[in-house]
C-alpha cells in the first residue's frame, strides 16, 4: 500500500483546490502553479509537527518533508531560501545552503518573521505559496518520491502530492546533497 492509500484509511483526502478552507491563503492562491494532483487532509493541530504526524499515522520519515526558511546576506542584499528536505534528513545549512545562497553565514529565519513573511502558520509552512523572491531549494530525494506529505500553510491540515510535482513549482531548484541523513 502506498502512502496516499495508507493515509486514506485514516483521513479523508480532498483535492486541495476544492478545499481552500484547509489551506493558508497564499497556498490556496498558488495551487494552480503546481503540475499534478495535490490532495489535502485535515488533521488535529496537535499532530502538525512531523514526528507527531508520523507517530499518529505509522508512516516512515521518508514519506514527509519539512520546509525550513533560511536567510543570509551579501553586500547588503538579503537572500532567502526555502529548503525542502525529507523528515529523516537535515538541511545542510552551514555548508551547502550557504554556498548556494553565496553568503558568509546562513541562519534559520526567526519564527515570527517566517510566519509574517510566508502568511502561513508556524508548523505548517510549506513551499507552495511562499513569496516569489524566495528561492525554493528541493533535495533531490524528494523528487524521486511517489508521494510526499508537506505543510499546507496551517497546522490543521497537510498536503500530499508527487515529489515530481514539487519540482514544477515556479523557481524550484532540485539540489543533490541539500540535506544529510540524521544519524
Amino acid at each position: 500500500m502506498n502512502t496516499k492509500e495508507r493515509l486514506s484509511t485514516q483521513f479523508t483526502l480532498h483535492p486541495a483546490a476544492e478545499a481552500p478552507e484547509l489551506l493558508a491563503q497564499p497556498t490556496a492562491e498558488a495551487l494552480p502553479t503546481v503540475d499534478g494532483a495535490v490532495d489535502v487532509f485535515a488533521i488535529d493541530p496537535v499532530i502538525a509537527d512531523t514526528a507527531a504526524l508520523l507517530d499518529a499515522t505509522g508512516l516512515g520519515p521518508e514519506t514527509s518533508a519539512n520546509c525550513v526558511l533560511v536567510a543570509g546576506a551579501r553586500g547588503g542584499e538579503e537572500r532567502v531560501a526555502a529548503c525542502l528536505v525529507l523528515a529523516h534528513t537535515r538541511a545542510d545549512v552551514n555548508k551547502r545552503v550557504k554556498k548556494l545562497l553565496d553568503v558568509r553565514k546562513a541562519s534559520f529565519l526567526p519564527m515570527e518573521r517566517a510566519v509574517v513573511d510566508s502568511g502561513m502558520e508556524y508548523g505548517g509552512i510549506g513551499p507552495i505559496g511562499l513569496p516569489t523572491h524566495y528561492r525554493v531549494l528541493i533535495d533531490s530525494r524528494i523528487v524521486e518520491a511517489d508521494d510526499v506529505i508537506i505543510g499546507s500553510g496551517i497546522r490543521g491540515s497537510k498536503l500530499i502530492l508527487a515529489g515530481q510535482a514539487l519540482a514544477s513549482l515556479p523557481g524550484a531548484e532540485v539540489i543533490d546533497g541539500l540535506a544529510h541523513e540524521i544519524a
